[in-house]
């Protein structure tokens, strides 16, 4: 094993006192504040070191912080409880859904504004403002989602083994299979819906595939698969618009500032304060939505998560969670074998002696990720919470075995998108 297989932080966790609350010893890793890995004191604590500000105001950061990790844990208890479910989210949903229509309209009668502005009495003094209204309609469309611009859609007559086996899976899960199935250089997969007919993609991070073994790869395509059908209430087509269209607003009227504007006299200084006024009134609204969209984000992610345990087995769907609290240690030695000229193999043989190097500090990240995660805006829950929820919930076999001559099967059709990915990588640093 490589002494450079994992960051130079301790490898085991650090022995750091007496528990205030139990007979415990605390521990401490990556050089957090200790806390008591039994009766997890002061886990909860705000570390602002280690968290990029979300405000800017500390204090409110504090607060902030741990609002929501009260919520991730009362949610945590509930569907461990319970069990995750795929109704969707009952007042999140009826809020974002009516914030949309809302938005919606307004939109769309601003375009119509804009036209009646322009061919009213044509020609005419108000065409300007018509073209603006038009314009800023525009702007505020709705998206419909897309593949990003790297990822290279796959033909099932040339990868069949791979669309074979996503069949499988998603057959396995109760979800539809993916109109669209590619791949990209990056380390992670996602599911969406893209275009105004909502065709459902599937995008596999090649570096990311590559590292797992054949069981975590069946688990990471149920959890990915689970998102056509776990209720997620971002993404719905009547949904969406809540999101994103009042941060554009937002971002549309802020203000340019009074420095860069030559006439700062007093109408300039009073539009400066009223732009400033209705942006944040906007971007207070964005978040409002945001917060309730992404806790029902977080539930639809415990769901995936159990679909997941139902493809590959709850040991396979665990074990990859495992691989995400990790996740820095692995993303370093593939880029460096990447770097190296060295193939897929090479990436999964590194990507498993990170993970067995950081075996004995495991247990505490999980828990540290449960002071390190929590946020108003995460659409995940922490990391070692959801491998927790897998683990406490009843176990699954897998549905879906994968074996290792199945799984070079798939390689071999992806070889050259391999190649590719790692000279993409390798270039760009």
């Amino acid at each position: 094993m490589r002494a450079d297989a994992v960051p130079s932080d301790a490898v085991m966790p650090t022995l750091a006192g007496v528990c205030a609350r139990c007979p415990s010893t605390t521990v401490s890793v990556s050089g957090a504040v200790p806390w008591c890995p039994s009766c997890e004191w002061n886990l909860d604590l705000y570390e602002p070191d280690r968290r990029r500000p979300e405000f800017g105001w500390r204090w409110i950061d504090r607060r902030t912080h741990r609002l929501a990790t009260r919520l991730t844990r009362g949610q945590f208890t509930r569907l461990l409880a319970g069990g995750p479910d795929r109704s969707g989210g009952g007042f999140a949903r009826v809020a974002t859904v009516a914030a949309s229509v809302v938005l919606l309209a307004f939109v769309a009668f601003l375009a119509a504004f804009g036209v009646w502005l322009v061919v009213h009495d044509f020609p005419t003094l108000t065409i300007p403002f018509g073209l603006a209204a038009i314009g800023l309609a525009f702007m505020l469309r709705p998206r419909f989602g897309r593949l990003d611009p790297s990822a290279v859609v796959l033909d099932r007559d040339r990868a069949p083994a791979l669309f074979r086996l996503v069949d499988e899976v998603a057959a396995a899960v109760d979800a539809p299979a993916p109109a669209v199935l590619a791949v990209n250089d990056g380390f992670s997969a996602y599911a969406t819906s893209i275009g105004i007919r909502r065709r459902r993609a599937l995008c596999l991070g090649l570096p990311l595939w590559a590292t797992l073994p054949p069981q975590e790869r069946v688990a990471l395509l149920g959890h990915e698969l689970g998102h056509f059908v776990n209720g997620d209430v971002r993404r719905g087509l009547l949904t969406q618009p809540a999101f994103t269209m009042l941060g554009e607003a937002a971002d549309l009227v802020r203000p340019v500032s009074s420095s860069m504007v030559e006439n700062n006299g007093p109408a300039t200084l009073l539009a400066e304060v009223l732009q400033r006024m209705l942006s944040r009134l906007l971007f207070g609204a964005h978040v409002v939505l945001l917060w309730l969209g992404q806790r029902d984000a977080q539930r639809a992610e415990y769901l995936a998560d159990q679909l997941s345990a139902r493809a590959g087995g709850s040991a396979a769907a665990a074990s990859l969670q495992d691989a995400l609290v990790v996740f820095d240690s692995v993303e370093m030695v593939v880029r460096r074998d990447m770097r190296a000229g060295h193939g897929p193999a090479q990436w999964r043989r590194s990507a498993d002696e990170a993970r067995l190097s950081a075996s004995e500090r495991l247990a505490a990240l999980r828990q540290l990720s449960v002071r390190d995660e929590p946020s108003l805006f995460a659409s995940h829950p922490p990391s070692g919470l959801r491998a927790r929820m897998i683990r406490e919930r009843p176990a699954h076999s897998p549905a879906v075995t994968l074996t290792e001559g199945r799984a070079e099967e798939v390689d071999r059709e992806l070889a050259k998108h391999y190649e590719r990915v790692a000279r993409d990588v390798s270039w760009g640093g």
